[in-house]
């Protein structure tokens, strides 16, 4: 990915830093991250950088199309690598367990939405409920 983040920084007249890798390298390793995570991942390895550098990096990788955010909490935006397929993410309450859908799950809204001449942000899309797991234990609890 180096090469590609290089050759995408170079178009846009930035350089690749070593700070700018290990922050792509830390959401692609993480999968969906927040900033605070991923400045936790960095400084793991260089305990020197700062969560300003990380925000900032997090920007200049999403306006390069290598990264994207989303939406999983009323808190910080969580990330992930455009390496990785278009899905839609769903968030459970209760758990915070986040799981990747096909975008074929929500295609008749995506369809309907179409139609009235609206282009829905597949990637963006995080739909809110209860998972299987914590479902069970509601009911598990009820008996």
């Amino acid at each position: 990915m180096s090469d590609d983040l290089a050759a995408r920084l170079r178009e846009q007249g930035l350089r690749l830093t070593p700070q700018r890798e290990l922050i792509l390298r830390a959401v692609e390793d993480l999968g969906h991250a927040t900033p605070d995570e991923v400045l936790a991942q960095v400084r793991s390895q260089v305990s020197s950088v700062n969560a300003s550098t990380v925000y900032r990096t997090l920007e200049v990788l999403e306006e390069l199309g290598l990264v994207r955010h989303t939406h999983l909490s009323d808190r910080a935006p969580t990330y992930h690598s455009n390496r990785e397929h278009e899905h839609v993410h769903a968030v459970c309450r209760r758990c915070r367990a986040v799981t990747s859908y096909e975008p074929e799950v929500v295609a008749p809204v995506v369809e309907r939405l179409a139609a009235d001449g609206f282009a829905v942000d597949v990637g963006h899309l995080a739909i809110f409920g209860v998972c299987g797991d914590c479902a069970a234990k509601d009911v598990g609890s009820a008996t």
